[in-house]
């Protein structure tokens, strides 16, 4: 008889993840590292010492958070951190100051780049969204 292992799809498979330190991505994009401390049937989480990390390119910045309450609809994934891979990635951190700056024009770049992509498929034809541009 050979051995299958069980993966639970439900709240109660998080019992195993309590007072270890988690990663979770929220549906809005944004990633908050802390300590599970409680959870319901919904998968509603409560994390203590949290911190919002923002990544930008090979460099990242906290925000420390505190007692952070997660909706269990709002979570995308969920994961245990290892502390020494952890230690070990090749990122730098940086003030959070210069990691919203970099983050703010990593957007700008993006915008400008769509707004040019969307101009160049409008001429040839295509049908663009124009309620996120000023193309009209």
């Amino acid at each position: 008889m050979s051995f299958v292992p069980q993966f639970f799809t439900t709240a109660e498979s998080l019992v195993d993840s309590l007072d270890k330190k988690l990663l979770v991505v929220l549906r809005d994009g944004r990633k908050i590292i802390g300590i599970l401390r409680s959870y319901d049937q919904f998968a509603n989480l409560v994390l203590q010492d949290s911190l919002e990390r923002i990544y930008v390119g090979d460099a990242y910045g906290d925000i420390e958070r505190g007692v952070f309450i997660i909706r269990g609809e709002n979570v995308v994934l969920l994961g245990e951190i290892d502390g020494d891979t952890e230690d070990a990635l090749p990122l730098r951190q940086l003030p959070i100051e210069d990691i919203l700056q970099m983050q703010r024009e990593e957007a700008e770049e993006k915008a400008r780049k769509d707004k040019l992509r969307f101009q160049l498929l409008h001429k040839q034809g295509f049908s663009v969204d124009f309620t996120d541009t000023d193309l009209y």
